[in-house]
C-alpha cells in the first residue's frame, strides 16, 4: 500500500465517480475530491450535484468534447503551477468515450504524474453481468452517427469473433437494434443494460430480435449499455493441391481472374495466396510439356 499522501502537488487524479448508486463512490475517491485544488468535469451543474452531496468545496472548471482544445492549456497550467487537478465525468472512469484521454496524454507529456482512482464503469458492469463471454471482447463505445462511417463501422462490429460493448443513446436505439437484426440476423446474442446500479435497473433480451421487440412498445429511457456475443467462428474448409487447383480452375472458367481465383479460396481454407499461385503454375507448365 502506498503512503503517499493524496492529493499530491502538479499530480492529475482520475477519478471514477458512480455510475447510479452514491454507494459506489470510493472512500479514497471521496478524500482525493475533498482535497484537490480544481475539478475538471463535463458539466458543471451536472458534477455539482454529485460533489455537493459529499460536501466537496473544490472549484469546478468544464471540460468537455466541445471546448477540450481551449482547456488544455489551462488545466496543463495548474499542473504547472503546482496544483492537484481532478478529472471527473458525468457518470463512471474518465478517459472512455469523452476527452478524458487527450488529458491524460497532454499531462503526461509535460512530465506530471497521472494517478487512476478506479471506480464503476458501464461496459464492463454491463458485460460482467450479461453472461456473454467475458475472456475476449472489445469495446466499441458509441457508433459514427455519418451514414458510411456508421455502416463500415457496423460490419466490422457484427463480424467481429469477441464480445463487443457498445454504448448508445436512447433516441438512436431503436435504429441501431433494426441495424443488428438485419446485419446479425434474429439469433445473435444480445443484452442492453440501462440504468445501471440505479433502483430501476435492467438488463432486457437474449437476442437481437428479442431487445428488438421490448424495444419497439417499451420506449427507450437513459443511456444504454449493449453487449452483443460475437460472431460465430467460420471454419475454413480443407482441401487437398487437386481439389484447390480444380476449385481455381472453376472460378477461373466462371470469368474470375488467376488473382481473384486465389484470393477467395485463401480466404476460404486459410491457405497463402502463393502455394496457390505455384499449383496454377504448375498445371501450366504441365500443359504445356505435354
Amino acid at each position: 500500500m502506498s503512503s503517499r499522501l493524496e492529493p499530491a502537488p502538479s499530480v492529475l487524479y482520475v477519478v471514477g465517480t458512480p455510475i447510479g448508486h452514491l454507494g459506489d463512490l470510493s472512500p479514497r475517491a471521496r478524500s482525493v475530491l475533498k482535497k484537490v485544488s480544481i475539478i475538471a468535469c463535463e458539466d458543471t451543474r451536472h458534477s455539482g450535484q454529485l460533489l455537493n452531496q459529499i460536501k466537496v468545496e473544490a472549484p469546478l472548471i468544464s471540460f468537455h468534447k466541445h471546448n477540450t482544445q481551449n482547456r488544455l492549456p489551462k488545466l496543463l497550467d495548474v499542473l504547472k503551477q503546482g496544483q492537484s487537478l481532478a478529472l471527473i465525468s458525468d457518470a463512471g472512469l474518465p478517459g472512455i468515450s469523452d476527452p478524458g484521454q487527450e488529458l491524460v496524454s497532454a499531462a503526461r507529456e509535460a512530465g506530471h504524474d497521472v494517478i487512476c482512482i478506479p471506480g464503476p464503469c458501464a461496459a464492463i458492469t454491463a458485460l460482467v453481468s450479461s453472461g456473454l463471454p467475458t475472456k475476449r471482447f472489445c469495446f466499441e463505445g458509441f457508433l459514427p452517427a455519418k451514414s458510411k462511417e456508421r455502416k463500415q463501422r457496423l460490419k466490422i462490429v457484427t463480424s467481429e469473433e469477441r464480445t463487443t460493448i457498445i454504448y448508445e443513446s436512447p433516441h438512436r436505439l431503436v435504429k441501431l437494434l433494426e441495424e443488428l437484426v438485419q446485419l446479425c440476423g434474429k439469433e445473435r446474442p444480445l443484452q442492453v443494460a440501462r440504468e445501471l446500479t440505479k433502483q430501476y435497473e435492467e438488463q432486457i433480451g437474449r437476442t437481437t430480435e428479442e431487445v428488438l421487440k421490448y424495444f419497439l412498445t417499451q420506449k427507450p429511457i437513459g443511456e444504454c449499455t449493449l453487449v452483443l456475443g460475437g460472431a460465430p467462428v467460420k471454419t475454413q474448409e480443407k482441401f487437398n493441391d487437386s481439389q484447390m487447383l480444380n476449385e481455381m480452375l472453376a472460378l477461373i472458367a466462371n470469368g474470375a481472374s488467376a488473382s481473384e481465383s486465389a484470393r477467395e479460396l485463401a480466404n476460404r481454407t486459410g491457405h497463402s495466396r502463393r502455394l496457390l499461385y505455384s499449383l496454377l503454375h504448375q498445371k501450366e507448365i504441365t500443359t504445356e510439356s505435354n
